[in-house]
């Protein structure tokens, strides 16, 4: 049993808000906080000024593969590892400041692809050793893909973007408002 601090009280309660703000759901905030759940849903109605959504989380290595998330995902896994090796930060805290630092370099697109809760994810399955980065043996850069596949040869979406990438509904319209 934990002592009761207020100090350790206000850093969960700091954690939390800090987690809520950038989109995490309920699930992610019991795991990764002491709090009550009935504490974590007056936090988020406080902090969001709505309930938080409902519904099963994303659970699956595959999403990680298909090309855009893939990139985004790279990104923020290269930009995470980074920062536990380096900065002498790990858990929570290094996953907040890891996907802070993700979002500040996909600002310039509509919308990130990564949510903070696919991120934790990410991490877990890294850490469960589902999940590795391999070299693109054209550019160099590390990628996200299963542990258990053959990479000798392997070539990234960046460097061989599959044929309708980039190509969603979403793209046409701004082609067709700019034309």
């Amino acid at each position: 049993m934990r002592n009761k601090s207020v100090v350790n009280e206000a850093r969960e309660i700091q954690i939390a808000v800090d987690l809520i703000e950038l989109g995490a759901r309920l699930q992610l905030l019991q795991e990764e906080t002491g709090l009550s759940r009935e504490r974590l849903l007056r936090l988020y109605k406080e902090v969001k000024g709505e309930s938080p959504s409902k519904g099963m989380l994303p659970y699956s290595t595959d999403w990680f593969m298909s090309w855009l998330p893939n990139i985004h995902s790279s990104l923020f896994m290269g930009i995470h590892q980074y920062l536990t090796r380096n900065a002498g930060i790990s858990g929570v805290e290094a996953l907040i400041k890891s996907y802070r630092l993700y979002l500040e370099q996909v600002e310039a697109a509509d919308e990130p692809v990564l949510s903070i809760t696919r991120a934790w994810f990410l991490i877990r399955f890294f850490d469960a050793r589902m999940l590795q980065l391999t070299e693109c043996k054209e550019c160099g850069g590390q990628f996200v893909v299963h542990s258990n596949e053959l990479c000798a040869n392997y070539s990234c979406g960046i460097c061989r973007p599959p044929s309708r990438a980039g190509k969603t509904k979403k793209a046409a319209q701004a082609e067709a408002a700019v034309a």
